[in-house]
Parts: structure tokens; C-alpha cells; sequence
């Protein structure tokens, strides 16, 4: 066990690079927040409602990010900061990070939709701050989420997506950093979905007078000929 929570801290150290020792991590609210829930968990498992929503509303008040007891959370799970909302039937992989302001939440119960309601967080996916991730849908693995984005449709493995509603942009994260992104995307003009929109339409342009380039050449009358 000692080793598992060694290895959850070295983890968290290799997400921020803010952290200098094991020591500072466990000052972080999202561990705590965390540990909270694995006891909230497992008391919300054996139907101790109660005591799970005691341990949850503690948690709460300790350290602003609350995590609902029923929500299924992988290993090395990390929240940076605080101030995130995790609804009950969400579910998270392993070695997922989120921001701070991030909210996973759920479809409106008056629909009369039961069961699932929050989102699935594949493993390895990214956050970034203030991105609402709501509904039922899932996240694919390594797929990262832009600040402030907000996503109703499921995303793809791998893909990054920005905006609002999010879409998936283009650029290679790679380019950027061939490691882990922290906030979950690049910050290269590349990834704004409005300039992308742009360069779409500019480019439909271009094409759109080239062809009536051509339609006005082949309706111009031929060239008579001299006569002699």
C-alpha cells in the first residue's frame, strides 16, 4: 500500500511542475479531496448514504472540490486546484487530470432519463480549467479538453477539442510537446476554432472564384479569325 501511494504522489509531481517534493503534494487539495472520496466511496457501497454524504460535504468544506460518493475514479486521478464538481454517475480511468472550475455534470432528471447521467473520462485524458463536460457521454482515452470548452457529444481517443460547442481541432499537440500537456491543450493560434473557421471559409472562397474563373472563361466567345 505504501508503495501504491508513493507512486500515486510521483505521479501528481510529474503533472505540475510546481511541486518540488512528495511532501508539498500532500498539501494539495485535489489528494485530499481525493482520499475523502475513497472513504465516501466505499461507505456509499455499503449503502451508508449518510455517512457518504457527511464524508463528501467534509470534503467539501476542506477543500472546494466535490466529488459525488457514488462517482467511480480510477488510479493516480489528479485534480489541479480546486473548485470542481463531479456528478454521481460519473466514471474516470486512470491517470486522469483535471483543472480547476471544471464541472463533470449530468442531464437534466426532469427528462425522466435515469440511471447514467454524468460522464465517462477514459484513461489518460486532460481537462483543461473551466470546461463543462455534461451528459452521459464518453471521453476517449488521451483525449484532452481545451479551458472553458464546453462538450455534449462524445470525443474521440486521442483528439483535442476546444470551443463552445467543443470541436476538434487539427493541431498536432505533439509539435508542442512530445510529453503531457498540462491544461489540455497547446496555446498556438492553431487551436482557436474561430480562426479555423476562418481559414475554412477563406479557403471555400478561393475555390468558389476559381470556378467561376473558369465558367467566365468558357462563356467568352472565341477569337475570330483575320481574314486575308
Amino acid at each position: 500500500m505504501a508503495s501504491t501511494f508513493i507512486a500515486y504522489l510521483d505521479s501528481v509531481k510529474t503533472r505540475d511542475p510546481a511541486a518540488r517534493s512528495r511532501w508539498e503534494v500532500l498539501l494539495y487539495p485535489g489528494v485530499w479531496a481525493l482520499a475523502f472520496h475513497r472513504v465516501a466511496h466505499w461507505l456509499y457501497g455499503g449503502e451508508l448514504f449518510f455517512l457518504a454524504r457527511f464524508v463528501n460535504h467534509t470534503a467539501r468544506l476542506l477543500t472546494a472540490i466535490d466529488i459525488h460518493p457514488g462517482a467511480k475514479i480510477g488510479a493516480n486521478f489528479f485534480i489541479d486546484h480546486g473548485f470542481t464538481v463531479i456528478g454521481e454517475t460519473a466514471e474516470i480511468g486512470n491517470d486522469v487530470t483535471i483543472y480547476q472550475n471544471v464541472t463533470l455534470g449530468g442531464t437534466n432528471p426532469s427528462t425522466g432519463i435515469g440511471g447514467k447521467r454524468h460522464p465517462t473520462l477514459r484513461s489518460g485524458v486532460v481537462i483543461g480549467s473551466g470546461a463543462q463536460v455534461l451528459g452521459p457521454i464518453e471521453v476517449g482515452e488521451g483525449a484532452r479538453v481545451g479551458a472553458n470548452a464546453v462538450v455534449t457529444h462524445d470525443v474521440d481517443p486521442g483528439s483535442t477539442v476546444v470551443g463552445i460547442p467543443a470541436k476538434a481541432v487539427a493541431a498536432e499537440a505533439v509539435h508542442y510537446s512530445p510529453g503531457f500537456i498540462p491544461y489540455g491543450t497547446p496555446c498556438g493560434e492553431d487551436c482557436d476554432p474561430a480562426l479555423m473557421r476562418v481559414i475554412e471559409l477563406e479557403a471555400a472562397l478561393a475555390a468558389l472564384r476559381d470556378e467561376v474563373a473558369m465558367i467566365r472563361a468558357e462563356q467568352l466567345p472565341a477569337p475570330k479569325a483575320k481574314s486575308a
